[in-house]
């Protein structure tokens, strides 16, 4: 019988998530030479290559690909087993792994700051992924609770929101349409935007107000930051539509202009979510009762 970590098994499956060494690296806060020799001994361990190199990329083998379905399965067994032993220790302490949005990081922190001073015994992992990644983490029962802003429908997931979510368009405060007040929606035509990434919930959300009033704006640059987006908006690149809950930095001091534009802002609201069939530990439990109880209030505060 072969022996393999945990630490291995965690370090495979993030780097088969990530498909790059530095990303996985960042994603656990190690070095790059540490994950890279966490691979070297599972692949010693098996007796086979799991990664090939292609060019400058990486791709699992036909054996990485078998061996990513069986790690998952068994890191998730060994996940319910610390939940089913969580069961009987209570919320003394407790680890929970939570996937959030890129665009949800603009208050989570501030949540898990109030959670840890009522549960300081409790550990959030949290990791940050865009709508089509956490998806996948869902489907794959690789995470204990996420936080996003549209359910998928294509599972089953047992979801509550617990604050809103405005989207609106943003412009430099030079752009012509800053100073427009009641615009109707069909003055959007034509007009130059810097747009989330495709797989991004905002993107989808921006993507259906859209077609909905049969607008087609002239997409001038796609980008996977909401950072990035806001800093090529302020340097005059054209509009974009973002949650509003990412921008009150930049409105309050003037170097955003939200344009007024009947309909908008188009409110939405965050969920916290998981697998229906999961079974929570009292940890996750208390974390999911926190933001549907607490949440909504801070989040009005803060953002």
């Amino acid at each position: 019988m072969r022996r393999y970590t945990l630490r291995q098994l965690d370090t495979f499956l993030e780097v088969a998530r990530q498909m790059s060494v530095s990303r996985a690296a960042d994603q656990l806060h190690v070095t790059q030479p540490a994950v890279s020799m966490q691979i070297r001994g599972l692949e010693e361990a098996v007796g086979i290559a799991l990664f090939e190199q292609i060019g400058r990329k990486i791709r699992l083998t036909d054996a990485g690909l078998d061996f990513q379905t069986y790690a998952i399965a068994a890191t998730a067994q060994l996940k319910e087993l610390d939940d089913a032993l969580a069961q009987r220790l209570g919320l003394k302490k407790g680890r929970v792994e939570l996937a959030i949005v890129s665009t949800a990081k603009y208050f989570v922190p501030m949540l898990l700051v109030h959670f840890r001073k009522k549960y300081p015994g409790v550990e959030v992992v949290l990791s940050i992924h865009n709508r089509e990644s956490i998806v996948t983490l869902l489907t794959r029962n690789e995470i204990d609770l996420v936080i996003m802003g549209r359910t998928p429908d294509t599972i089953e997931c047992a979801a509550t929101a617990f604050a809103t979510n405005p989207l609106g368009i943003v412009s430099a405060p030079e752009h012509p349409l800053s100073r427009r007040r009641h615009a109707p929606m069909a003055i959007l035509n034509d007009q130059e935007f810097v747009v989330r990434e495709i797989g991004s919930g905002t993107r989808q959300a921006m993507e259906r107000l859209f077609s909905e009033h049969s607008i087609k704006p002239q997409i001038v640059m796609e980008m996977p930051s909401n950072e990035t987006i806001k800093q090529a908006v302020m340097a005059g690149m054209g509009l974009s539509f973002l949650s509003l809950r990412t921008i009150r930095h930049e409105l309050a001091s003037g170097h955003l202009v939200q344009l007024h534009i009947e309909g908008l802002p188009l409110v939405r609201h965050w969920y916290v979510a998981h697998l229906s069939s999961k079974r929570l530990s009292p940890a996750a439990t208390e974390l999911k009762s926190f933001l549907i109880e607490e949440a909504g209030p801070l989040v009005n505060l803060w953002a």
